[in-house]
């Protein structure tokens, strides 16, 4: 038996026929320019298929398992069939972190793809008010740069670097989608329905922390502290679009005035 929806009401956000084509588009393009192979295809379409319809057809707790470990594999590039677009070749973006290439992940951006169709899908907010959230907004945005200089993972780094425009585009489009969709809105509701609202904030902000292991264990640190702000804000808002705009509000301030992507040891 699912969960009960704590962020929900009876009204669909998007008709159930309508949200697959977001996901299949994003595949059928990728097949035509030649960033999706063959094999991407398939394992991108049964993907898509376990997201959208596993809900139905498994229990809750086994189908979401599986959507994390999978949206895991896609974004950490596991999966064959799918090739990195150069947005821009490697360039020093702080004098004190190494050269930094923007990439369009088409694996990971179908992930963020995927869980928007489910999540359009999905009954829209009976309740919830931003102004609420905007506390643990503004905590979040004074308290995650800061954390993240004086423990060492940043520098103090301001600048305006050319591209910003197109790093927002696929800092929000792809990364931020993707993590807030899948943390937020596909674990969060149901481990505070198993454990309460705090086991459940915390778990799901360590869960993301332990997503930025490979960075660093510092970086992840900071990525939990952040996680948490994230998810208080969805669950005081009962808005996850208020997740994401704190979550873009970071990384910009992160790209704006730090190190970027990460202070050279």
């Amino acid at each position: 038996m699912n969960p009960p929806d704590l962020y929900g009401a009876p009204r669909a956000r998007l008709s159930s026929h309508l949200a697959p084509l977001i996901p299949a588009l994003w595949l059928g393009f990728g097949l035509a320019i030649g960033t999706i192979e063959y094999p991407g295809l398939a394992l991108g379409a049964a993907f898509i298929v376990l997201v959208l319809l596993g809900e139905r057809w498994l229990p809750d707790s086994l189908w979401r398992t599986l959507v994390l470990l999978a949206s895991i594999a896609l974004a950490a590039h596991l999966v064959p069939g799918f090739t990195a677009s150069e947005l821009w070749p490697p360039r020093t973006i702080s004098q004190d972190a190494p050269p930094y290439a923007l990439r369009l992940s088409w694996d990971k951006a179908l992930v963020g793809m995927a869980l928007l169709a489910w999540w359009l899908g999905r009954p829209s907010p009976a309740h919830g008010d931003w102004r609420r959230a905007l506390p643990f907004s503004l905590t979040t945005l004074l308290l995650t740069p800061p954390t993240a200089w004086l423990i060492g993972v940043v520098a103090w780094q301001p600048k305006w670097p050319d591209g910003l425009l197109l790093w927002l585009a696929v800092n929000l489009g792809v990364a931020v989608l993707a993590e807030e969709l899948l943390f937020r809105g596909l674990l969060q509701p149901a481990l505070i329905t198993r454990l309460g609202t705090w086991p459940g904030l915390l778990l799901t902000a360590a869960l993301f922390g332990a997503a930025h292991l490979p960075f660093s264990p510092t970086f992840a640190l900071v990525a939990t502290l952040a996680g948490l702000g994230y998810g208080l804000v969805f669950q005081r808002s009962g808005q996850l679009r208020w997740a994401i705009a704190l979550h873009v509000g970071v990384n910009l301030l992160h790209f704006l005035l730090l190190s970027y992507p990460l202070r050279l040891a």
